[in-house]
């Protein structure tokens, strides 16, 4: 039951009516009792500024930032979190006296998916597909849980180049390096973890891959796609189909959603048994 003391928290985005957020909050809250209620608010490009200083005097306690606006809301946040500056976007916002604190729930949410899959990233050679604000956070969480080395893949050969510079003074490490997208078959290892950060293959181009090289899929021992609709993407399949593992991308949505929640409810740990209950959720309402 929300009552007049209810915690309001939300998600800011443009468009925001296809978020699974809502159904994904507001259910941890009813599975806890927690006077709590989530609303999508859909903010236009030019209105950040004002949405902010609105949603604050309105008692919002914390949003989600969705597309296009998790680098443009960065200016009018109070304090922002150092791994969220290193990534350069924002996707959680926390009330602070004066205004609202800035994380980036993405990175760490791959890496719980990863975790949650028993996938290890310490010591692994990684390939990174797309160079996008999605690949900076999964670089950052790869670099942050010591890969060994890390190849970025993508069309333009300057911004990987410009991806890989940072990470590498970042964290110390000259271990990150680009590599234009169709000079794959230069790759040096014979077995790798892959992250595909780009939207090709998202619904509806549900037939696209960003290589279509099956040889290229001989090399990976384990895809994850951070795409979630649909539920096998054709790189996943390319990847089964050459003897690999392949996971979608809908725990890493789960769990930056779990991390967030836990950021604006300190006290509270969303169990296995609610995430199982959510993901289940969310499958059937992707299924439409």
């Amino acid at each position: 039951m929300i009552s007049g003391n209810a915690k309001v928290c939300g998600v800011i985005g443009n468009p925001v009516g296809h978020s699974l957020s809502p159904l994904m909050q507001n259910y941890f809250a009813e599975a806890l009792g927690l006077d709590f209620i989530y609303v999508p608010c859909n903010v236009k490009n030019n209105q950040i500024e004002a949405a902010i200083q609105g949603i604050y005097a309105l008692g919002f306690w914390g949003l989600n930032v969705t597309v296009p606006h998790k680098q443009s809301i960065m200016p009018y946040l109070k304090e922002i979190d150092q791994a969220a500056l290193s990534i350069q976007a924002v996707n959680t916002l926390v009330r602070i006296d004066g205004g609202y604190k800035g994380y980036n729930t993405d990175a760490a949410g791959l890496y719980r998916a990863l975790k949650g899959h028993g996938i290890e990233v310490e010591g692994q050679d990684c390939l990174l597909l797309g160079a996008g604000g999605a690949a900076k956070a999964a670089a950052y969480m790869l670099m942050e849980k010591k890969a060994r080395s890390i190849t970025i893949l993508n069309r333009t050969f300057e911004k990987a180049e410009t991806l890989a510079g940072e990470m590498n003074r970042l964290f110390g490490r000259e271990i990150m390096t680009a590599m234009p997208l169709g000079d794959y078959e230069m790759l040096k290892k014979d077995s790798y973890l892959a992250i595909q950060t780009t939207s090709v293959g998202m619904h509806p181009q549900v037939d696209a891959v960003a290589i279509e090289d099956r040889e290229f899929y001989k090399k990976i021992h384990t895809g994850v796609d951070i795409i979630y609709t649909p539920k096998e993407t054709r790189f996943m399949k390319l990847v089964r189909e050459a003897n690999g593992r392949a996971v979608n991308g809908l725990d890493m949505l789960i769990y930056q959603g779990i991390i967030a929640f836990e950021l604006w409810n300190p006290k509270i740990q969303i169990s296995k048994e609610i995430t199982d209950k959510v993901r289940q959720m969310m499958e059937e309402k992707l299924k439409g």
